[in-house]
């Protein structure tokens, strides 16, 4: 039998048979212990039925992986949905930048998705489209109140298994249960057997939407951003800074204080957007004073 890690708690896994639209709970077989692999949600995986009527099995194989993340630690994600509303609240630019340069560096496509736009003016929005599509970020417009533009999220999501992220209060729920509206009655077991009983902390969780889609709820987004790397790399998770590398006057110019920097000459000529760029001198700045206490 195969199926899908959809959510792991207390040594448990929830095993999702999509043939069978149902859900095991299954424990892990001691190998995986003596050879220290650990089971992640999203990975796909063999296991045997123990008690079909009580739902239950152990996991005999875990399939090979094409990705892996480690915070939050899930497998084979495909791509991420960063939900942020155009308007109440603002957008907080620098958290949503410092989420883009966690996924540049995971090597992780992202598709930016602005919520709440029946609330917002067409100079607001026009203003987010033309700061992140200009670094090569696909975005969306919608509103999960007015069920705006949903399809065009459901088209991205379609064959993908897709992490969704963002702060509180931006509508991302809402546009989570948009998303659900037209399961299969079938796939409605899954949250009722998952949530049932002992198990009840957040973890991450997959959500099926469709029998070849997923999406990943994540929680603690404020603090997915992690600062384990030196100040140097950080110019290569910017996308927009990567057409003048190696044009600048000095080899292995920052962008920060040196002379001749042709990514300084985009930010003045306006290819470069500034709160992108006050982002990036920011977390600059961060990583050096890091630096600096290390040693």
């Amino acid at each position: 039998m195969q199926g899908r890690i959809i959510k792991g708690i207390a040594g448990f896994y929830y095993v999702y048979d999509v043939v069978e639209f149902a859900v095991y709970e299954c424990k892990a077989k001691g190998i995986f212990r003596k050879e220290k692999i650990k089971p992640l949600v999203g990975d796909l995986v063999e296991y045997e039925v123990l008690d079909k009527e009580e739902g239950t099995g152990n996991i005999t194989k875990i399939l090979p992986r094409k990705s892996e993340l480690i915070r939050p630690a899930v497998a084979n994600i495909d791509q991420a949905l960063v939900v942020f509303a155009v308007t109440k609240p603002k957008p907080h630019f620098n958290l949503l930048d410092r989420f883009l340069v966690m996924m540049e560096r995971q090597e992780m496509s992202v598709v930016i998705c602005f919520n709440k736009q029946d609330l917002a003016g067409e100079e607001e929005i026009a203003e987010l489209k033309a700061t992140y599509e200009s670094c090569g970020y696909r975005v969306i417009f919608t509103s999960a109140y007015k069920e705006e533009n949903i399809q065009e999220i459901k088209a991205v999501l379609k064959g993908k298994i897709t992490a969704v992220a963002g702060p509180s209060g931006v509508g991302k729920s809402s546009l989570i249960n948009c998303l659900q509206e037209n399961i299969n009655m079938e796939t409605g077991s899954i949250s009722r057997k998952i949530e049932r009983g002992k198990h009840t902390t957040r973890h991450s969780e997959l959500i099926p939407v469709d029998e070849d889609s997923y999406i990943m709820d994540t929680p603690g987004f404020s603090s997915l951003y992690t600062n384990d790397f030196e100040k140097e790399e950080l110019k290569s998770y910017f996308p927009e800074f990567r057409e003048y590398e190696g044009t600048c006057r000095f080899l292995g110019c920052n962008h920060v204080s040196e002379p001749g920097c042709m990514v300084k000459n985009a930010l003045e000529e306006g290819n470069i957007h500034r709160t992108r760029y006050d982002d990036y001198l920011e977390m600059y700045r961060e990583l050096e004073q890091k630096e600096k206490r290390r040693y």
